[in-house]
């Protein structure tokens, strides 16, 4: 009786250990380069609508990144990019920066800067927007395109 209250009790560590695992998402690839290149993106408003610079943010795929967010927009900012703040793909994140509930979106304070630390996806392009939360239905929408990395 007691061996199989001990196995029970095993069974039992390994399910939740499996399922602690699977809440976290799969562990990301080793990156395509050891280097982290660092990249700006910056806020600025024009008339009350947010406008993010560079307007196409060309990122190394498959790579870890550091994303240096300055805002300069009076209200705070949403910034989503599809997928690429999803599935553990952010591996760090400071400042006046806030992961919003839907996990696709950093929130960033009025006036606010950060730098979020990023596993980029694989070789493509998608749109990323800006949107302020005073002029949701204005949002600025740029280009995020990872390309292959060289060496």
């Amino acid at each position: 009786m007691v061996r199989q209250k001990t196995l029970g009790i095993g069974v039992i560590a390994a399910v939740l250990s499996a399922n602690s695992a699977l809440a976290e998402g799969k562990p990301l690839p080793p990156p395509a380069t050891n280097a982290m290149p660092p990249v700006e993106l910056t806020i600025n408003s024009d008339s009350g609508k947010p406008v993010c610079a560079p307007a196409e943010l060309l990122l190394p795929a498959n790579t870890n990144v550091e994303l240096h967010v300055v805002s300069h927009v009076d209200a705070p900012v949403t910034i989503t990019m599809g997928e690429q703040f999803e599935n553990g793909r952010v591996l760090h994140a400071d400042g006046d920066l806030v992961h919003v509930m839907s996990e696709k979106g950093y929130l960033v304070k009025q006036n606010g800067q950060g730098t979020l630390r990023l596993r980029t996806m694989q070789v493509g392009s998608q749109p990323y927007a800006c949107t302020s939360t005073r002029k949701q239905d204005a949002p600025f929408t740029g280009k995020l395109t990872l390309q292959p990395t060289s060496g």
